[in-house]
């Protein structure tokens, strides 16, 4: 059914999940995270936030992952788009998830307001601590890109304007 909303408050009706993005960052066997504090609990993920008005899915991605760790990167793929809900039913995400690699570090830039540090870690690593993961996407993501998963940066377009970037 194409339904189209009459009036603002339809349209503010409308259920509406979080889009987010996050980013894998594989060096040597390892993968870049975040400890994070969430509602009072430390918590890992990959480089990951939400997408801001009037930006890209790659500019956010690369945004965050620099905010978060302090890494500047360079996506390289596109491995998939989860959606999940939380237990309580009081969040539910889409996450676009890409690849990048790392260019360089700026050890002395200050990380986001919650985020304790940034960390190295393997997949075995991160199974190993999975109590502690952010949600099921982190270690869904790095098993997704380890069997191999990826597609090329342009399955996500940006059309700025209505006009393809």
């Amino acid at each position: 059914m194409n339904h189209t909303p009459r009036n603002a408050a339809e349209t503010s009706e409308i259920w509406r999940p979080d889009v987010t993005v996050a980013t894998i960052v594989p060096r040597d066997g390892k993968f870049l995270l975040v400890e994070e504090m969430v509602h009072g609990k430390r918590v890992l993920n990959q480089p990951a936030g939400h997408l801001e008005s009037h930006e890209s899915l790659h500019t956010a991605a690369c945004r965050e992952t620099l905010e978060e760790t302090g890494w500047t990167v360079e996506l390289t793929g596109f491995v998939a788009v989860y959606q999940w809900s939380n237990a309580a039913g009081t969040g539910h995400f889409v996450r676009f998830t890409f690849v990048a690699k790392p260019v360089a570090h700026d050890a002395a830039r200050p990380l986001d307001t919650g985020i304790l540090r940034a960390c190295w870690l393997s997949r075995d690593e991160i199974a190993a601590r999975s109590d502690e993961l952010r949600s099921p996407m982190v270690l869904r993501g790095v098993d997704d890109f380890l069997t191999g998963k990826r597609l090329p940066l342009d399955t996500v377009v940006a059309m700025p304007n209505g006009h393809p970037a």
